[in-house]
């Protein structure tokens, strides 16, 4: 798979634990993820501690947070962007800027619709901006 999407909602079922949620986006991406590489990917959007979880008792920010941990584990070279920052603390749009930031530096894509200003180098961006 070449493309990556990320919406402005989660895309995760309830019924999974973050782990499971994790697994299934992985493997109908092609992606082989163990348990261990999940839980790892989890901790790095601050879940460590909450695999077993099911995603039916995560806040609306940490269903997202589980959302991006897809992003931490994508290989695709082109993501699109939804809104990307939508029900982040800092701390979770701080990561998503790196996760960006990497992924342009290594040569990938990035389409991103916001409306907040995401604060990346200026030299791997180009920014088009939509008025009415």
């Amino acid at each position: 798979m070449q493309v990556s999407y990320f919406g402005h909602r989660p895309g995760i079922k309830d019924e999974l634990t973050t782990v499971e949620n994790l697994r299934v986006a992985a493997g109908l991406s092609g992606i082989s993820l163990t348990k261990q590489k999940a839980a790892d990917a989890l901790g790095k959007v601050g879940l460590a501690g909450r695999e077993a979880v099911h995603a039916r008792a995560l806040s609306e920010g940490q269903r997202r947070r589980v959302s991006l941990a897809r992003l931490a584990i994508c290989t695709t070279k082109l993501w699109l962007l939804d809104e990307v920052l939508t029900a982040l603390d800092k701390t979770a749009v701080a990561f998503v800027r790196s996760l960006i930031q990497e992924h342009l530096a290594n040569e990938g894509i990035a389409i991103v619709a916001t409306h907040q200003d995401l604060e990346l180098s200026h030299g791997l961006t180009q920014r088009l901006e939509l008025t009415t």
